[in-house]
C-alpha cells in the first residue's frame, strides 16, 4: 500500500492548544504567520520524502485571513519542492478549477509536471468557499453554502457546468499538440483572432507535458462520482462514514469498467484519513480532540459533515458538528495508540482493497512540530502493524 501526506496549510494557533479557541471568522493571521506556514510546508514535503512517503499534497485556498488554509497556489510551492526532492509524488487536494482560467491551469501544471520529472499529479475540485469562487471565476460559479432548496440546486448545476467545460479544455490542451474549442463559456481561439505569422484557427499549449498526465478529483456526491468515472479521473474520499465510502468505492469501479476497462480492487482511488497518535489512548484523545474540534469549528458551517451517518442510521442532518467519538466510531478519523490507529487503517485496507492511503497529520491548532512527529509515528509505529 502506498502512503501519502496531505496538509491544509494552516498557521499555528497557540490559543487553540491553550484551550482558548475563538470562532473561526474572528481570526486574523499576520503576514508573518502566513509565510511561516509556507516555509514549514516546504519542510514537511522534504521530510515526507525522507520518511518514505509516496505522495505529498497541498490544498488551494484564497483570501483566508483566518489562517486555516493559506496556500493560494499549491503548484508554485510544489515546483520549489520538486527541486528539493527526487522521488516523492506532488499534488494538489485540490486545484479549484472554476477559480482558474483553464488554459493557465494546464500551462502551470505542465510546467510543474516537467520540472518534477513526471512526479506531479493534477488534483481538481469544484470548490467550497464562496468568497474565492465568486471573486476569482470569470463565469461566477458559486457553491451555495448558505442557500437552500431550489436556489442551491441552480447554483450547484451552474458550478458543475463550468467545472466540466473547464476540465474539458484542460484535458484537451494537455493531450493534443494543437487544439481549438467551442463551448458555452469559451471559444478558443476567440473569434477574429489573428497574428501576422500564425494560423489563428488553433492554439498550442507551451510547454506541453513530457510525461503522462494523472488527474484526481474530490468526490462527495453521486453526480461527481458518475462524472469522474465517465471521464476517467481518479477519485479521492475523506470525512465520510466508512460504509458510505465502501458503497461509492464499489460503484466507481462498476461505472469506470463500463467505459474504460477493469480496475484492480483499489486502483484509481485514494482514501484520506486524519490521524493523531500518542503512547496512550488518553493522551491521543486529549490532544487529538483539540485539533478535531478546531477543524469542525472551521468546516461545519460549510456542510462538510454531510458524509457522516446520523444516529437514526440515515445521513447526518444539516449542520452536524461531529464529536471525536462520532468521527472515530464512523472510522472517518483515526485517533489513539499506534495499535488503535492501525486497526482503523487495516479495516479500510481489508474492506476497500485500499492501495493508496493519504494521512492528514496536522489538525488546525496543532503545531508543525506536532505534525512532523505524527508523520514519523505513522511510518515507524503504525505501518509495521499493517498486514
Amino acid at each position: 500500500m502506498r502512503h501519502g501526506v496531505f496538509f491544509f496549510g494552516s498557521v499555528e494557533m497557540p490559543d487553540v492548544l491553550a484551550g482558548n479557541p475563538v470562532p473561526a471568522a474572528r481570526r486574523r493571521a499576520t503576514r508573518q504567520q502566513v509565510w511561516h506556514a509556507h516555509e514549514r510546508l516546504v519542510g514537511m514535503g522534504v521530510l515526507a520524502e525522507e520518511l518514505g512517503y509516496d505522495s505529498y499534497w497541498l490544498a488551494e485556498h484564497h483570501f483566508q485571513h483566518e489562517g486555516y488554509e493559506v496556500v493560494p497556489n499549491a503548484m508554485m510551492l510544489e515546483a520549489h519542492l520538486a527541486a528539493r526532492t527526487s522521488r516523492i509524488q506532488l499534488g494538489s487536494m485540490f486545484s479549484i478549477v472554476p477559480q482558474w482560467n483553464p488554459l493557465r491551469l494546464a500551462e502551470d501544471f505542465a510546467s510543474l509536471l516537467n520540472l518534477s520529472g513526471g512526479r506531479a499529479v493534477l488534483g481538481v475540485g469544484r470548490g467550497t468557499v464562496s468568497r474565492e469562487l465568486r471573486s476569482l471565476t470569470a463565469h461566477q460559479a458559486d457553491i451555495g453554502v448558505l442557500s437552500s432548496g431550489e436556489e442551491r440546486k441552480v447554483i450547484d448545476a451552474h458550478n458543475r457546468e463550468v467545472f466540466a467545460e473547464y476540465m474539458d479544455i484542460v484535458r484537451t490542451a494537455l493531450s493534443q499538440e494543437t487544439f481549438s474549442y467551442n463551448g458555452k463559456f469559451f471559444e478558443l481561439p476567440p473569434p477574429d483572432t489573428s497574428d501576422p505569422d500564425h494560423d489563428a484557427g488553433t492554439l498550442t499549449l507551451v510547454p506541453g507535458p513530457l510525461h503522462p498526465v494523472e488527474i484526481w478529483q474530490a468526490v462527495t456526491s453521486p453526480p461527481t462520482l458518475d462524472y469522474a468515472a465517465e471521464i476517467g479521473h481518479g477519485c479521492v474520499w475523506w470525512n465520510q462514514y466508512h460504509g458510505y465510502i465502501r458503497e461509492q468505492w464499489e460503484r466507481y469501479a462498476e461505472l469506470y469498467e463500463r467505459r474504460h476497462g477493469r480496475l484492480a480492487p483499489g486502483q484509481n482511488r485514494i482514501l484520506v484519513l486524519p490521524i493523531h497518535i500518542a503512547d496512550t489512548h488518553e493522551e491521543a484523545w486529549r490532544t487529538g480532540r483539540i485539533g478535531h474540534d478546531e477543524f469542525w469549528n472551521l468546516l461545519a458551517p460549510f456542510g462538510w459533515s454531510s458524509g457522516y451517518r446520523g444516529d437514526d442510521g440515515n445521513r447526518a442532518p444539516a449542520g452536524l458538528v461531529p464529536t471525536l467519538e462520532q468521527s472515530t466510531k464512523q472510522k472517518c478519523w483515526a485517533v489513539g495508540t499506534p495499535e488503535e490507529v492501525a486497526e482503523i487503517v487495516q479495516h479500510h485496507k481489508d474492506t476497500l482493497g485500499l492501495e493508496h492511503l493519504v494521512v492528514f497529520p496536522h489538525f488546525p491548532g496543532h503545531t508543525y512540530d506536532m505534525a512532523a512527529e505524527q508523520m514519523r509515528r505513522f511510518t515507524e509505529q503504525v505501518v509495521p502493524l499493517l498486514r
